[in-house]
C-alpha cells in the first residue's frame, strides 16, 4: 500500500543534459551533472521546487509533527548543566536556560572543599553570539594557561569555516582581534599569549597549515604547511602541558612534530617521519614519551621512549598488542595510564599503575559496568597530577551519567545522570544479538524496545547503521528514539564492518576493496531481525547518514524487497563521480577509504557499488532524503541527483521525499530545539508508512 497525497502534487522534472564521463574505455553519462552549479539560477530553482514539494506532500503530517516536537522537546530538560571539570584553579561547565536554543559557558573558582559558593562567571553566552543568525555553531573554546583569555571559533554559514575570536574574562571585552577562516582547532603555548591554530584549503577544506598567533601584536607566522594531499594537520597539547604536537597524517600514516610549550617560537622537532601503514600518538610522561602505535600490532599497543631517542628500535614495549583488543586511546595521568579500549564489541577502560609499569608488572585493572549493550568512554579530564579519571556511561535505556574512578578506592562514584523528563527506564530492555555474515563473520547487533510494545508477528523496526572509515556506531541513549519505541517499534543498531566494534581487521574488512562487506553485512542483520520475530518482515525501515547514506543507497539496489522505507541523511551516493573530482573537499584524502578511481582495478570496483551508479528499473521502497545546501563534506548535488535518477527509474509508487535545508550544512541545523525538528521529520515519515501497514 501507498501512502496517500494529494493529487495535484506532482514531484519536480529537472531538465536532462547528458554529460559524458570516460575513463578506463568505460563511458558514463550523467543526465544530472548541471546540478553541481551552485548559485546559479537553475539550481537555485529547482532545490526551491523539491522544497516545495516536500512541503505540499507532508502538510497533512503536521500534527503529527507537532506531537513528535513536543514529546521530544519534553524530555529535554529545559534549565539542565553539566558537572563541572577542574581545570587549573577553576571549575568549568555548561549550562542551558529555560527556553533558549545554545549553551551558556560558565566557570567558578575552585576550593578544597568543593563548595558551590564561589560566583559564577559567564565565560560565554553563544545565545548572544547567535542573536541575527539562522545558523550558529561555536566550538573550539579553550582558557589560556593563565585563565584570563578564552579564545573560540565562530561558524554563522554551516561549512566549518570558523572565525577565531578572544575574549578577556577579566573585563568581559571581546577583543578586536578576529582569525578568519580556521579550522577551529587551537591550542594556548605555556606563554599565555601564543596560540597554534590550523588552516584549511578554501576548495578541499583538507586542514594543511599550521600557523603560530601571537595575541598582543597580531601577528600570525606558518609554521608548517603539508603538501601531500591525503595528509591533514592538527594541533594538541601533551596533559602534562610540556609540548605542543603538531600532527599530520592520512587515514593509514601518521608523523608528528614538537615544541616545548613554555617556548613556543623555538624549532619544531620532528618525533618520527611518516611511514606506509604506520599510525601513532604522541603523550609526555616526564619520564619520556608514550606511544600508541600500530607498528607490527594491528589492534595497537603502548611504547615508551627517552625524548632524545625516537627512533622505533629505541621504543621499549609497555602495553604488548592482544589480537582481541583494540586501544582506541590512552589518557597519561601523572601516576596512572588509562587505556580506552575495544573488547568482544564493547568499550572498556583499562587503568595500570605507572609504577608497576616502570618495573616490568603491567598489571591493570578494569572498570567494571552491568548492561549488556552500553558505552562508555573517557570524559573531561583536564589536570594532570589527580587521584580519579572521569568517565562517561550510557546504555541504550539509560541516559548519560558521569563518573570518577578513584584510583585509591577502586570504585566510582555518579558524579551526575542526565534528567530525562517523562522517561521512565523501566518500561524498556535492550539486548545484543549476532547475526552471521555470508562469509561466517558475527555481526554484532545492539537492539532496544518498550517491554509491553513486542509482537509475536514482529514489530515495525529502524535498522540503523554507518560502516565507515573505523568509526563506531556506538548504544547510546538516544531520547527521539523512545517516541518511536513508544509507537511499537524495535530500534536496531547494526555494529558492520567498516567499523571498528570487533577490532581493526573490522575496520579493514569494511573499507577499499572489502567495502561491500558493509551492505551485504547491513541486509544480513536485517534479514536476522525479521527471523529471530523482532521485525516485522512488511514494516522494515532503515537509517544512515553520510556514509550512511552510502550504506542506504547501496542496500535499497541490493535488497529494495527488504525495506519498506529508507531514511538517508546527507548522503554520499555519487560515490564515483565525487572520488574523480580533486576539487571537490575531501576527495584525494578519502583514496585510502574508498581507492583512488584513477587506478582501474578501484574505478570498477568502486563503479560496482556507487549507488548513483547503480539505480536501475526496480522497485524502490519510499525514500526521504535530507541535506544542507552548506554541507562541506557532502556536496547537496549528491542527494539531488540521487533522488531525481531513482524517481526516473523506479517502478514503484512508493514516494521520493527531497528535504534541503538553505541555511545549514552537513551537522543540520544549529540549536538544540531546532536539531529536534529534523529528527521529527524523518520518524513522521517512518510512523505514516508504518501507519499504512498496520
Amino acid at each position: 500500500m501507498n501512502l496517500s497525497f494529494p493529487p495535484e502534487c506532482k514531484p519536480p522534472s529537472p531538465p536532462k543534459i547528458p554529460h559524458r564521463m570516460s575513463l578506463h574505455e568505460d563511458e558514463r553519462i550523467d543526465p544530472y551533472y548541471w546540478m553541481k552549479e551552485r548559485n546559479s539560477d537553475r539550481v537555485l530553482a529547482h532545490l526551491h521546487s523539491e522544497n516545495a514539494f516536500y512541503e505540499s506532500m507532508t502538510k497533512s503530517w503536521k500534527p503529527l509533527q507537532d506531537k513528535l516536537f513536543d514529546e521530544m522537546k519534553a524530555r529535554v530538560k529545559q534549565d539542565d548543566s553539566s558537572p563541572p571539570a577542574k581545570n587549573g584553579p577553576y571549575l568549568y561547565y555548561t549550562r542551558f536556560k529555560e527556553g533558549l536554543e545554545y549553551p551558556i559557558l560558565c566557570r567558578r573558582k575552585d576550593s578544597k572543599t568543593g563548595s558551590q559558593d564561589s560566583p559564577e562567571e559567564i565565560t560565554l553566552d553563544v545565545n548572544e553570539v547567535a542573536k541575527g543568525h539562522k545558523y550558529t555553531s561555536v566550538t573550539g573554546l579553550l582558557p589560556s594557561p593563565d585563565h584570563n583569555t578564552i579564545v573560540y571559533g565562530v561558524d554563522l554559514v554551516g561549512r566549518r569555516f570558523y572565525d577565531l575570536h578572544f575574549k578577556n574574562l577579566k573585563t568581559g571585552e571581546v577583543l578586536d582581534r578576529v582569525i578568519p577562516n580556521t579550522t577551529s582547532n587551537v591550542v594556548w603555548a605555556e606563554d599565555g599569549r601564543t596560540l597554534f591554530y590550523t588552516i584549511q584549503n578554501p576548495e578541499t577544506l583538507r586542514a594543511e597549515k599550521v600557523m603560530r598567533y601571537d595575541l598582543p601584536t597580531g601577528n600570525s607566522t606558518e609554521i608548517y604547511f603539508e603538501s601531500d594531499e591525503i595528509y591533514s594537520v592538527s594541533v594538541g597539547k601533551s596533559q602534562n602541558d610540556k609540548y605542543i604536537f603538531i600532527n599530520t597524517g592520512s587515514f593509514d600514516s601518521s608523523e608528528i612534530y614538537f615544541i616545548p610549550a613554555i617556548d613556543p617560537t623555538r624549532e619544531m622537532k620532528l618525533f618520527l617521519a611518516r611511514e606506509p601503514k604506520h599510525e601513532y600518538s604522541v603523550e609526555d610522561g616526564d619520564d619520556g614519551f608514550y606511544i600508541l602505535s600500530n607498528w607490527q600490532a594491528e589492534n595497537f599497543r603502548i611504547l615508551k621512549t627517552d625524548s632524545t631517542k625516537t627512533n622505533k628500535v629505541d621504543w621499549q614495549e609497555i602495553v604488548p598488542h592482544r589480537k582481541d583488543v583494540l586501544i582506541s586511546d590512552m589518557l597519561l595521568l601523572k601516576k596512572k595510564l588509562i587505556l580506552e579500549e575495544r573488547f568482544n564489541g564493547l568499550t572498556q577502560i583499562e587503568i595500570l599503575d605507572r609504577e608497576k609499569l616502570t618495573v616490568g608488572q603491567p598489571a591493570s585493572s578494569f572498570v567494571q559496568f552491568q548492561d549488556n549493550t552500553y558505552v562508555v568512554e573517557l570524559g573531561t579530564n583536564y589536570d594532570y597530577d589527580i587521584d580519579f579519571v572521569r568517565f562517561n556511561y550510557q546504555s541504550l535505556v539509560q541516559p548519560q551519567s558521569v563518573f570518577d574512578y578513584n584510583f585509591t578506592t577502586s570504585t566510582s562514584k555518579l558524579v551526575k545522570q542526565n534528567e530525562v523528563p517523562t522517561y521512565d527506564p523501566t518500561k524498556y530492555a535492550s539486548e545484543r544479538r549476532w547475526a552471521t555474515a555470508s562469509d561466517g563473520a558475527k555481526i554484532p547487533i545492539s537492539i532496544v524496545f518498550r517491554r509491553d510494545q513486542r509482537k509475536s508477528g514482529g514489530n515495525p523496526t529502524l535498522v540503523y547503521g554507518y560502516g565507515s572509515y573505523g568509526l563506531c556506531m556506538e548504544p547510546n541513549f538516544r531520547l527521539s528514539v523512545v517516541s518511536l519505541l513508544d509507537r511499537g517499534f524495535v530500534y536496531a543498531i547494526a555494529h558492520i564492518r567498516g567499523g571498528a566494534e570487533m577490532g581493526r581487521h573490522w575496520y579493514e574488512q569494511g573499507r577499499m576493496d572489502f567495502k561491500k562487506n558493509s551492505f551485504t553485512d547491513f541486509n544480513q542483520v536485517t534479514e536476522y531481525l525479521i527471523k529471530e520475530g523482532f521485525a516485522d518482515p512488511k514494516l522494515v525501515f532503515a537509517s544512515g547518514g553520510s556514509a550512511g547514506g552510502l550504506l542506504m543507497g547501496a542496500i535499497s539496489n541490493l535488497r529494495p524487497d527488504l525495506y519498506r522505507g529508507i531514511v538517508s541523511v546527507v548522503p554520499f551516493v555519487d560515490v564515483l563521480t565525487t572520488m574523480l573530482d580533486p576539487d571537490i573537499p575531501l576527495t584525494t584524502a578519502e583514496y585510502e577509504q574508498w581507492g583512488n578511481p584513477n587506478e582501474m582495478k578501484s574505478y570498477f570496483y568502486m563503479k560496482s557499488y556507487s549507488p548513483y551508479d547503480n539505480i536501475e528499473p526496480k522497485p524502490y521502497p519510499a525514500m526521504l532524503l535530507m541535506t544542507g545546501y552548506h554541507d562541506s563534506q557532502v556536496q547537496y548535488w549528491e542527494p539531488a541527483k540521487y533522488v531525481a535518477k531513482i524517481r526516473d527509474m523506479t517502478t514503484s509508487k512508493q514516494p521520493i521525499l527531497f528535504r534541503i535545508d538553505m541555511e545549514a550544512g552537513h551537522a543540520g541545523a544549529s540549536g538544540r530545539f531546532q536539531a529536534i525538528k529534523d529528527t521529527v521529520a524523518q520518524f513522521t515519515f517512518l510512523i505514516k508508512l508504518s501507519e499504512v501497514e498496520s
